[in-house]
């Protein structure tokens, strides 16, 4: 649980890091968990010929970045939601035990639950973000999740039916998160009010409302988190190492409350008043994703984002 202090400073700036949050052997889990499922995606590559480094003797990083030099997709394979553009029957997502577990961790809770109370739902904008370094990645590469992050709110890149929804993003650090691999930075204080977004290299806050140079980067160890108010301005920096940087991308939001993802499942993750109602089974929770998988690959898209280029304060 966060201590007075905690909650007042989460109160006045908008963030709060909070160092050796995750246990080791949740963390080790979710690691064992993405290296078998790199063994088998590095393994149909190479069958495919798609990539000509045998998996002999490489390590979990020497694979992704060959796959990502020869063009193979890890990274929608790895993530923990669909994507928000188009759906299809056989997109490929990741919902293994450890990862469940992580969402479902006690110590994660305990911290989410000083700040929205008992009755808590994982909240379905969730991804996994693995960034190679900067010097690698091609030239058309707009991903957030794999390149750099442009300054945004986590309220302006869910949907308005989420707007007054009592939410808390919780920002997993798998490995070192460094001023030079891509850390978080931070505007502090600036959680007051919604800012204009407008379609950038990702969904981010129009120009001209904020001051750059007034940045705070946020450096964590493996194990910690960055726990963000929804309308904290937060963007990451450029990997201009040698390493990748690991992290998950979480949030949690009171039950009962719109998640701005309504086409994507959510689960009870702890409840006072109702125990009953937590899910417990991560096969059930994989189940969850692939049956909103097959209706949406039936259906017209659903935009995830509220903004247009030709909003105000965008053209």
């Amino acid at each position: 649980m966060l201590t007075a202090g905690q909650k007042d400073r989460f109160e006045q700036d908008g963030y709060l890091v909070l160092p050796d949050v995750v246990p080791e052997v949740t963390r080790l889990a979710v690691e064992e968990e993405y290296a078998f499922l790199l063994d088998r995606l590095y393994q149909e590559w190479f069958d495919a010929g798609k990539v000509g480094n045998a998996p002999q003797g490489l390590t979990f990083w020497q694979k992704l970045q060959i796959a990502y030099d020869a063009g193979c997709d890890w990274f929608q394979p790895m993530d923990i939601s669909l994507p928000g553009d188009t759906i299809h029957a056989d997109t490929p997502i990741h919902f293994g035990p450890a990862v469940f577990d992580l969402l479902r961790c006690d110590e994660i809770l305990d911290v989410v639950e000083s700040l929205i109370g008992p009755e808590i739902t994982s909240n379905p904008i969730q991804h996994v973000r693995i960034k190679p370094p900067a010097r690698t990645l091609k030239g058309n590469e707009v991903r957030a999740h794999i390149t750099s992050t442009d300054w945004h709110q986590d309220r302006g890149v869910g949907l308005e039916e989420a707007d007054q929804t009592d939410m808390i993003t919780v920002w997993i650090a798998m490995t070192d998160a460094t001023p030079d691999n891509g850390c978080l930075q931070v505007m502090p204080g600036r959680h007051r009010e919604m800012l204009p977004h407008c379609p950038k290299t990702q969904t981010a806050i129009a120009d001209g409302f904020l001051e750059e140079d007034q940045a705070v980067p946020l450096p964590i160890g493996a194990g910690g988190i960055v726990l963000f108010h929804p309308l904290t301005p937060h963007a990451s920096r450029v990997n201009v190492t040698d390493g990748f940087r690991w992290s998950f991308d979480v949030r949690y939001n009171v039950t009962g409350q719109p998640t701005g993802r309504a086409h994507f499942p959510e689960f009870v993750a702890r409840s006072a008043a109702a125990p009953q109602t937590m899910l417990t089974d991560w096969r059930q929770w994989r189940i969850m994703w692939e049956d909103a998988r097959a209706r949406l690959a039936t259906e017209a898209h659903i935009p995830i984002h509220r903004w247009q280029s030709d909003a105000p304060f965008c053209a």
